[in-house]
């Protein structure tokens, strides 16, 4: 069945960013000149997305600022002249169908789906991304399209995955399994956050997910873990131990963390190497700065 709707959850506090983000989302900080969430929901657009659900929370509200119309703004842009800013600024609010809903308690990935589930019928499966992560695949295909052509092929749930150095594992969830096609792989076993030594692979799930049915009805009944919080990554695992297929995708593309400081500033620079307007000036200023 064709994938449609995308959740996003954009309920976090954004503590890494602080005081940055106290008055306004960390999904809302600009890299050049475009929100985080804004590269999010155009990457799910391009992969042809229709419908975007986002997970919201208390102080988010210039998420939904921002994919609104601001009538006010494009009059005077109208008024102005300013046939371009006018035209990037009406498009936003084109791009998709937008749904907001409040995830009550900040109890996890998998709690943030579960918000989200009342838009979403029970017969289709549904993309996740998640708010923090920017992958640029220059005019490549979107690393959302290339998990939703895994799903279209093999018709289980997907998660994108990405190799890092082995000293590197012990940050991230690990997966173990065998490579079925060129990157892609069935997934056998989940380890989260392993030392190097104990890891059973260099490969790792991020924020890009799709979700079955089935992988949806199995999230109520997911146990809390220690901290009280529902994981995804739990209800992969169950399902995994029920027989179950679950697939990886090694997805082609730059991947860029928006969610710490350093992914923030490399996003910062390499997008803003390759924008048309400042591309040429900041190459020569860094070189000009090179040590």
């Amino acid at each position: 069945m064709k994938i449609r709707k995308a959740i996003i959850p954009v309920a976090g506090m954004g503590t890494r960013f602080l005081p940055a983000s106290k008055a306004q989302p960390k999904e809302m900080l600009a890299v050049v000149d475009k929100p985080v969430i804004q590269y999010i929901v155009e990457e799910a657009v391009a992969s042809g997305i229709e419908e975007i659900i986002f997970v919201t929370a208390i102080g988010k509200r210039a998420i939904e600022d921002h994919f609104d119309r601001n009538f006010e703004l494009e009059y005077r842009l109208e008024q102005k002249k300013k046939i371009e800013e006018l035209e990037s600024v009406k498009k936003i609010g084109k791009m998709a169908k937008f749904a907001f809903v409040r995830q009550a308690k900040p109890l996890g990935d998998g709690h943030a789906v579960l918000s989200a589930i009342p838009f979403v019928e029970a017969h289709e499966p549904v993309a996740v991304l998640f708010g923090d992560d920017i992958i640029d695949n220059g005019k490549g295909k979107p690393a959302l399209r290339q998990l939703m052509d895994v799903y279209e092929k093999y018709g289980d749930p997907v998660t994108a995955l990405m190799e890092v150095p082995k000293k590197d594992v012990s940050q991230y969830g690990v997966i173990d399994g065998i490579e079925v096609d060129e990157g892609v792989w069935e997934i056998s076993k989940f380890v989260e956050k392993p030392p190097a030594d104990k890891a059973p692979s260099n490969l790792v799930h991020i924020g890009r997910e799709i979700l079955t049915p089935e992988i949806i009805k199995r999230l109520p009944s997911v146990r809390a873990g220690k901290d009280g919080e529902i994981r995804l990554a739990d209800a992969f695992a169950d399902h995994i131990k029920a027989g179950k297929a679950l697939y990886g995708c090694v997805f082609k593309g730059t991947r860029y963390d928006c969610g710490n400081k350093l992914g923030f500033l490399k996003a910062q620079v390499e997008l803003g190497l390759k924008h048309p307007e400042v591309g040429k000036d900041l190459k020569r200023y860094l070189k000009s700065k090179s040590l």
